[in-house]
């Protein structure tokens, strides 16, 4: 068992049927975060860094809001539904916008880095968007 799922687990206040979404959605926000850092430092270093801002400003981005999302969803005795449906929406809709530049990086100039940072990011929308289709209001 994680360590994330053991804290989610033991809280006094746990997120009840929601729980493996919320625990899903915290590791999918937690990687795609990582994936977009690596992501944003690996364009940094490429031949023609000077047509990846936009990929680089994109993924910063995508990560630090994935970061606030995951610590959000992380207080599991949050009630506050529609603050947290728009930071699920914010993250979905920045997920989804890095991996539409990421994936044009990686069928343009076949980078991998950016193919495998829009699968990351893809995976966190959809689990940003079931998370915000379970909260009730």
């Amino acid at each position: 068992m994680s360590h994330l799922t053991e804290m989610l687990r033991t809280h006094p206040e746990p997120a009840e049927s929601n729980g493996d979404l919320a625990r899903e959605c915290i590791e999918a926000c937690s990687d795609c975060a990582e994936a977009c850092t690596i992501c944003a430092d690996a364009c940094l270093h490429e031949d023609e860094v000077e047509h990846l801002t936009q990929c680089i400003r994109l993924n910063m981005d995508c990560a630090d809001i994935c970061l606030a999302t995951g610590r959000v969803i992380s207080r599991a005795g949050h009630t506050d539904a529609p603050t947290l449906q728009l930071q699920l929406q914010a993250c979905q809709h920045a997920c989804e916008t890095c991996a539409d530049e990421c994936e044009m990086h990686a069928r343009d100039m076949d980078m991998e880095h950016c193919r495998i940072c829009a699968e990351v990011c893809r995976r966190c929308a959809a689990a940003c968007e079931r998370m915000a289709g379970a909260l009730v209001a």
